[in-house]
């Protein structure tokens, strides 16, 4: 059994079924990588639960952007908890914050009390929070399992002595799982802390495309290689990780 527990954000079917041939415990499934992240589909979440055995935690954000959500957006998110949760979701990740950047309890208790019993992540909402260690209180104080956080800053290996910092502070009261460009060593750096127990890690790579043709003058996305490449999960760099969680 591993020391510690290594979760992936998956974009499509192809990296999510690498991710569980590769070793990965858990999955982020996530629609809209340019985004950082929206909910999948229902139809995703039913044939990845068919198809793998590891748990696939689902991100429910119905936009990008901010994390201030509108009484009906909050709406669309509860439905798509009960939903995906009908689908098979093994658990939750969203996160909602009030317009001045403090978390938005209210809300995020009753997606919680949506979910059913199934666990919740908190994710890096976190991140753009006004006020770090209100939010930490907060976010326990709802009942999430978990907080998803690159430090406050851009990646983890930016935000990593403030994160070694929540882990203390929060201690066996929730989960502080790091997540935002980790890497390999920093499973090392973050064994230090008797409260580090999982980490998030994208692992991913560009993998050519099958598809032979592309018109020059069409672009669907901001990435010019959308139609040549996808993402998919680098199997080396997933190695390198669980040789160090497992060590």
């Amino acid at each position: 059994m591993s020391a510690y527990l290594l979760e992936a954000p998956v974009f499509n079917l192809e990296a999510a079924l690498e991710a569980a041939r590769f070793g990965i415990h858990r999955l982020e499934l996530c629609a809209n990588f340019p985004e950082g992240g929206e909910t999948p589909s229902a139809g995703m979440v039913r044939f990845l639960k068919n198809q793998i055995d590891i748990p696939v935690f689902v991100m429910i954000r119905p936009r990008g952007g901010d994390f201030y959500y509108s009484q009906k957006e909050l709406m669309v998110m509860k439905r798509d908890i009960e939903i995906l949760g009908e689908m098979g979701a093994d658990g939750f990740v969203f996160g909602a914050l009030d317009e001045k950047g403090y978390v938005d309890t209210e809300s995020c208790e009753s997606l919680i009390r949506t979910a059913n019993g199934k666990p919740c992540t908190f994710h890096r909402a976190f991140d753009a929070s006004a006020d770090f260690y209100d939010s930490l209180e907060k976010i326990i104080d709802c009942g999430f399992q978990r907080i998803l956080t690159s430090g406050g800053q851009n990646t983890t290996s930016e935000g990593l002595g403030f994160i070694m910092e929540l882990m203390e502070k929060a201690g066996d009261r929730i989960i502080i799982m790091p997540g935002g460009g980790s890497k390999p060593s920093h499973v090392e750096l973050f064994s230090e802390s008797p409260y580090f127990k999982e980490i998030h890690a994208s692992c991913k790579v560009r993998v050519p495309s099958a598809n032979q043709y592309v018109n020059p003058n069409v672009n669907f996305s901001d990435d010019p290689e959308s139609f040549t490449h996808h993402w998919g999960i680098d199997q080396q760099v997933v190695e390198e990780f669980l040789k160090l969680i497992e060590k």
